[in-house]
């Protein structure tokens, strides 16, 4: 009986120079053109109609394989599917694929494009292209997302994560964000690679045994006073926006775009809306006598809508202005943000108000009582805490008489008088510490009570 397919050898093959078909059994045929090019073809009946199905040429693909390949295609037959078609349509998949895959870098700058309408900070979209243009682009940005792994996220963030830990810490997460994103957009499948929990935490230590304290340097609350004094002392409107800060206990963003419109000085109320505050929530700040005198002095000045306004037209200050005022003081040990942990330090070791209060006052949020209620108690707060600054319990006299020496004629009459205006100090200035009867000199009998003994 004649075999039915494997009729051909390899030395056949090499050896047929003839043009025409031969076969090697199966519907698998060696063909030989005019030209002399070898190729295989696998032919069937389809529908009554003979057609041939390319299978390469035979310097691509040995004898072997055409065999494998013709046997595959004998198993499609078998369940009535036609080869070249199946052939075509699959092609059409990669074709579509193709088209529809994304790299890492498209996939994150949709994400952002997605997203930034609902990022409160403008800046907020500018730092996570900063941070991917750094970090992650120059590694996998032109790849497609699909091909994302494990080695190519450890390969962006383990160079920095003892050097750099934060920053490090904040690319990995905006990486898992973009992942997760172009998983649900069925751009990519399977786990996310910058997973941290039960995935990268079995690959790096702990953000907290590498990363040294990140907590904003706080001035301690009794030196307070000596530095509002000197700070009064500096000129401009980052100085201003500062005092403003310390004053209302507000974070830098919410003081440096403080608008007019959110200022009502007969109420002595700075309502901030919910869509500049980090907890989207309005938060309402009573305004002390100090900061109601300077709002009146930078109103004759006003330009623009804002309070503490730029040197751009239209446009706040910006956050380095603040940091550059503390600088100029020689206080590159202080940040503005610190100013927020004095005033909760203060809250809880020199008044008896609940902590509740105190968080209120930073956050706007954290009691429940209601809103006339809150009002009044963060008034009577506020009043402290400008005395508490202001107030001789917390002016270390010495040093700033040895300062106000050192001072020109001009300066240091205006140190003169902005003791004067801080506390009515004695012009015999002996000692600094203040007997404990006097810390409630010029606290109303309402308040006094709130001030621990």
């Amino acid at each position: 009986m004649a075999r039915e397919t494997g009729k051909l050898s390899a030395v056949a093959v090499r050896s047929k120079t003839t043009p025409g078909l031969y076969s090697d059994g199966g519907g698998l045929y060696l063909q030989v053109t005019e030209a002399g090019a070898k190729t295989w073809i696998y032919r069937f009946m389809l529908g009554g109609k003979r057609r041939d199905m390319g299978l390469g040429a035979v310097h691509t693909v040995t004898l072997a394989e055409a065999r494998e390949e013709a046997r595959q295609c004998r198993l499609l037959r078998r369940d009535g599917v036609d080869p070249i078609e199946r052939r075509r349509a699959a092609k059409l998949a990669v074709m579509a694929d193709a088209a529809k895959a994304m790299t890492f870098k498209e996939c994150a700058e949709a994400f952002i494009k997605s997203h930034e309408a609902g990022w409160q900070n403008a800046k907020h979209a500018a730092q996570w292209t900063s941070t991917l243009t750094t970090y992650a682009y120059p590694v996998m940005g032109s790849l497609p997302v699909n091909a994302v792994d494990t080695g190519l996220v450890m390969k962006i963030i383990e160079p920095i994560w003892t050097t750099k830990t934060e920053t490090a810490s904040r690319v990995r997460g905006r990486i898992e964000s973009i992942l997760d994103w172009a998983t649900v957009r069925k751009y990519r499948v399977g786990e996310n690679p910058a997973r941290w929990k039960g995935h990268l935490d079995h690959l790096l230590p702990a953000r907290g045994k590498v990363q040294k304290s990140g907590h904003h340097a706080a001035l301690p609350y009794d030196e307070v006073g000596t530095f509002m004094a000197l700070l009064r002392l500096q000129e401009g409107n980052g100085a201003r926006a500062l005092e403003f800060a310390i004053l209302t206990a507000a974070r830098t963003g919410e003081a440096i775009g403080a608008r007019w419109d959110e200022i009502d000085l007969d109420k002595r109320l700075w309502t901030i809306p919910p869509e500049r505050m980090k907890a989207d929530r309005e938060h309402r700040v009573p305004l002390s006598t100090r900061v109601i005198d300077a709002l009146l002095m930078m109103k004759e000045a006003r330009q623009g809508a804002f309070v503490f306004a730029g040197a751009k037209s239209g446009k706040p200050l910006s956050n380095m202005a603040l940091l550059m005022t503390l600088r100029r003081m020689k206080r590159d040990d202080l940040t503005a943000h610190g100013f927020r942990s004095t005033f909760r330090d203060w809250c809880a070791e020199r008044t008896a108000y609940p902590a509740e209060v105190a968080e209120m006052a930073l956050y706007g949020d954290g009691w429940r009582a209601p809103l006339a209620d809150r009002l009044g108690v963060s008034v009577r707060l506020v009043r402290l805490w400008e005395h508490g600054k202001q107030g001789i319990p917390f002016v270390h006299r010495r040093r700033l008489l040895a300062i106000g020496l050192q001072e020109s004629p001009g300066r240091r009459q205006r140190l003169v008088d902005a003791l004067g205006l801080l506390d009515q100090i004695p012009t015999t200035l002996r000692g600094w510490d203040a007997p404990r009867e006097r810390l409630n000199e010029g606290v109303s009998m309402e308040d006094r009570g709130w001030i621990k003994p």
